[in-house]
């Protein structure tokens, strides 16, 4: 069935799947721990009850933001939104107070719903008073406010008495109902505008290409103001009539794919790095990593279920049921993606912007390359403009998933929007099969004085395989006043234990003269002109924005302070 809108999915899911359970809620206090089940019947009727509330305060065709860490709460809150056609406004929990209230101010709000844990920001913006907002709700019981709680009661007396208004609203699924901000400083990030249309058009899309269905466990851990999580996570989780659970964060995250036995989950690089490290470890640990490796070897001809039969215990280390990790928001690592593919665990990148809401491509269990993030899903057309010698050029896409346009933005809408195709300002190959591999972002490119491109993206993944070292910035330096003649240089940040550990040394210099010697090792993997010839060490991290990307300008700037 093609669905138009989300309240159609939900009331769909209700009907289908009404006893299985969409929510499983972990409660702990101090050593006690319970569980809540959450039937997908259940979450239509508190989401009706909850937005029954809702235009009792008089927020019927409002704007509603939404900001917290990931938790029943806040979906219940986001979902009521989008079924009484209240335009959702999910914000970043991370933000700094500044760029928080010029968010709600330029989204023009006029209610928030929040997490306890923010109170303090949000009682001075109550204070300040300097925005839209009229109604504060916080998801937990706290004094002064009301709470999402006593709101789901409030509602149901008011259904009982007859109110029936927001349970019959109708969705216009071409009408702006979701604005999502893209990460970046306050100034530069933009205010993306979604409609139920373009979240339904890329869930059918998904849905078609991915292997799920209504036994699968999804693991929610990237935060839900993210489009990716949104989507990919918990609403495809609802439209399969799959369960989902929250991950309690990043220490706990492999004991919770354990406990909870994950299936599915959708992740950023990092995180995958860190499962794999653990991994290792443990096989170390218990002295087989030798073992594996030659198994490895062995294995690799099998198909991926004869090798999830073969690395049984490594499968076990993950609760033994899962049978997708989807990478996306950053490149993913090919060593890394391959590795796991080895072991039978079906790793894949997927690819999108909150402007394209969000996924454009995604490797499948049919259609899968190393290093590529797939083929484009079925409504979703793509192509390459401006494309180079090598074959690169930058990604424009178009289909029903593409945005309305960006929020009060007629420059960015012209720059980023022409003849219905969406720039995405990613620079990428697309093979003869018809595989996008992703170069690196158009604005990051240093060009150097023989013509040639230089992807910092690429060099900063072959740099970030040296043991030791966390993360690396690959910048260019112009020699000597000459601004045409620019030499390649590195920012590397380093793991002092990892250092020690591995090469014994402890010194600065001592550490400098290892990393130099490793990065010529790099150097000779590729040709001439694209070698690092500087190197700058430090331990401090890199700037980036809370969705983990780097922040290249201010980085830029950074180094440009240290060095006068």
């Amino acid at each position: 069935v093609e669905f138009e809108n989300v309240k159609q999915i939900i009331y769909n899911s209700a009907q289908k799947y009404e006893n299985q359970i969409a929510f499983v809620i972990k409660h702990q206090e101090n050593k006690k721990v319970s569980y809540e089940n959450i039937t997908y019947k259940q979450f239509l009727e508190d989401i009706n009850k909850f937005g029954t509330a809702l235009y009792n305060m008089g927020l019927k065709g409002k704007r509603v933001a939404i900001i917290g860490k990931n938790r029943y709460e806040w979906v219940l809150a986001h979902f009521a939104n989008l079924l009484g056609a209240i335009v959702s406004v999910p914000l970043d929990k991370d933000l700094q107070y500044d760029e928080l209230e010029s968010s709600i101010i330029r989204s023009k709000a006029d209610c928030i719903i929040f997490d306890e844990k923010l109170e303090e920001k949000i009682k001075k913006i109550k204070n300040e008073n300097k925005t839209y907002l009229t109604n504060y709700i916080c998801m937990s019981e706290m004094e002064g406010y009301k709470n999402v709680k006593e709101l789901v009661t409030e509602g149901e007396k008011l259904l009982k008495e007859g109110k029936d208004e927001y349970i019959n609203a109708q969705i216009d699924e071409n009408k702006m109902n979701i604005i999502l901000f893209t990460s970046g400083t306050t100034s530069a990030s933009k205010i993306v505008a979604l409609s139920h249309k373009n979240i339904c058009s890329n869930l059918m899309d998904i849905a078609s290409v991915l292997d799920v269905n209504s036994q699968d466990t999804f693991l929610s851990f990237l935060p839900l103001h993210h489009v990716f999580e949104c989507t990919v996570g918990f609403l495809l989780s609802l439209y399969t009539g799959a369960q989902t659970v929250f991950c309690r964060g990043i220490r706990h995250m492999v004991e919770d794919i354990k406990e909870h036995k994950v299936s599915v989950m959708a992740s950023v690089p990092a995180i995958y790095e860190g499962i794999f490290k653990n991994i290792r470890k443990q096989l170390e640990k218990q002295g087989k990593l030798q073992e594996i490796l030659e198994k490895e070897e062995l294995c690799k001809n099998l198909s991926m279920e004869e090798k999830k039969k073969a690395f049984k215990e490594i499968h076990d280390m993950l609760g033994g049921n899962m049978k997708l990790m989807i990478s996306g928001a950053a490149s993913l690592n090919s060593e890394i993606e391959e590795r796991y593919r080895k072991l039978g665990l079906n790793l894949v990148q997927g690819y999108g912007l909150t402007e394209t809401s969000p996924v454009v491509a995604v490797g499948t269990k049919k259609a899968y390359k190393v290093g590529s993030i797939g083929k484009t899903v079925p409504s979703v057309e793509a192509k390459l403009v401006d494309v180079n010698e090598e074959g690169i050029g930058e990604l424009v896409v178009r289909g029903p998933s593409i945005m309305l346009g960006y929020y009060e933005n007629e420059e960015a809408n012209k720059e980023s929007l022409k003849e219905g195709w969406f720039y995405t300002g990613d620079l990428a190959k697309i093979d003869e099969e018809g595989y996008i591999f992703i170069c690196g972002r158009k604005k990051s490119v240093i060009v150097l004085k023989n013509g040639k491109n230089i992807f910092p993206e690429e060099m900063e993944n072959l740099v970030n395989k040296i043991e030791g070292i966390k993360e690396s910035f690959i910048f260019g330096k112009i020699q000597s006043n000459d601004a045409n003649n620019i030499k390649i240089n590195v920012k590397i940040v380093f793991d002092r234990d990892v250092i020690k550990d591995v090469y014994k040394v402890e010194k600065d210099e001592d550490i400098y003269k290892v990393l130099s010697k490793k990065i010529k090792e790099v150097n000779q993997t590729m040709p001439s002109y694209k070698a690092i010839r500087g190197i700058m060490l430090t331990e401090e991290p890199l700037i980036r924005t809370t969705t983990n990307k780097i922040k290249r300008q201010e980085n830029l700037d950074a180094i440009r302070k240290c060095e006068n």
